[in-house]
């Protein structure tokens, strides 16, 4: 008896938790701004800093690409352009007209969405997106895949040059 009241309670709770209150249709004809197509719960809009962390963490493991600013491959500048972009900013294309972008900060004061750019013995200008004050997302070179690395590990520790501020506070 105990059994067939547990399965029937089950059989209920899943059948309530299956069906779904049905929303009328939007009008007919209606322009697409008119329509809503946004979930029903979404939580507190992220800031442009997280969007542009999200946006660069999305491409993780896309390969490196000389020139590829897109889905299927990046360079250091081209996913800067790509993640910024999306959050809805404009940079220039290169690394060095990126390190002229923005206002100059201290190692220090990264926060997350900060570029920071190094010298590395096989390019001469690198850029990355800040995660935090010591990780940063970045397509590293040739072979390679857009990954997270530390700015306190080789050979990016030694490499810093300086960070930029795109995001005001």
């Amino acid at each position: 008896m105990l059994k067939a009241v547990q399965i029937v309670g089950l059989t209920l709770g899943l059948a309530a938790c299956a069906s779904a209150p049905r929303i009328p249709p939007g009008p007919e004809g209606a322009p697409p701004e008119a329509r809503s197509s946004a979930p029903p719960f979404s939580g507190p809009p992220a800031d442009s800093r997280t969007r542009i962390v999200d946006g660069a963490r999305a491409m993780l493991g896309q390969p490196y690409r000389w020139g590829g600013a897109a889905p299927g491959g990046f360079d250091c500048s081209g996913l800067v352009v790509y993640a910024m972009g999306g959050a809805g900013f404009q940079l220039p294309r290169t690394a060095r007209e990126q390190m002229r972008a923005g206002a100059p900060i201290a190692r220090r004061a990264l926060r997350p969405g900060d570029l920071v750019f190094l010298h590395l013995a096989h390019k001469d200008l690198h850029v990355g997106i800040a995660i935090d004050n010591e990780r940063f997302v970045h397509a590293p070179a040739t072979g390679g895949y857009v990954r997270i690395d530390s700015l306190a590990a080789p050979p990016y520790a030694h490499a810093y040059l300086t960070a930029r501020r795109i995001v005001g506070d």
